[in-house]
């Protein structure tokens, strides 16, 4: 597990601890000989929360200029998550952690999986840097995200 899907989990059951929301992330547990497609997934009987999170991060200080569909994910991960949100109806995310460099806070933002899968089978490449920005930021704070701007107040 990342550091970033850790903190992402902690922080949100941070949050549906503090809203009294009966919810629980969790990453399951990736064995050697078998595939994970999607990082993390939250239960909950409130659909607004039932939840499957797909996590990257990007190295902005090494210069990456893009999420690449063709670098970043493996080569059926994303039609495998989609597959996988309309059999669960789960509401899926991207989550894109990115890395300024040692010292500097990351940025996080999120992406409805709409969005990933309408670019992807447009045939486009990816999400640059900035278009991911233009996303809901889940700011943080130490080692915890603030996710409110993500799932609400």
């Amino acid at each position: 597990m990342t550091e970033f899907e850790r903190n992402l989990v902690k922080s949100l059951n941070s949050y549906f601890k503090s809203k009294d929301i009966n919810a629980i992330a969790y990453r399951r547990k990736q064995h050697r000989f078998s595939s994970q497609f999607i990082d993390v997934l939250v239960d909950s009987l409130n659909p607004d929360f039932y939840m499957a999170i797909e996590n990257k991060s990007i190295s902005t200080k090494k210069g990456a200029k893009c999420l690449y569909f063709s670098q970043h994910f493996s080569k059926t991960q994303v039609e495998d998550i989609d597959i996988f949100l309309k059999r669960s109806g789960r509401r899926g995310y991207l989550a894109v952690e990115l890395k300024r460099g040692r010292g500097k806070n990351r940025e996080a933002f999120v992406i409805p999986w709409a969005d990933v899968i309408r670019k992807y089978e447009k045939g486009e490449v990816g999400f640059d840097i900035e278009e991911i920005r233009t996303f809901k930021k889940i700011y943080g704070k130490d080692s915890e995200y603030d996710i409110t701007s993500f799932l609400g107040n």
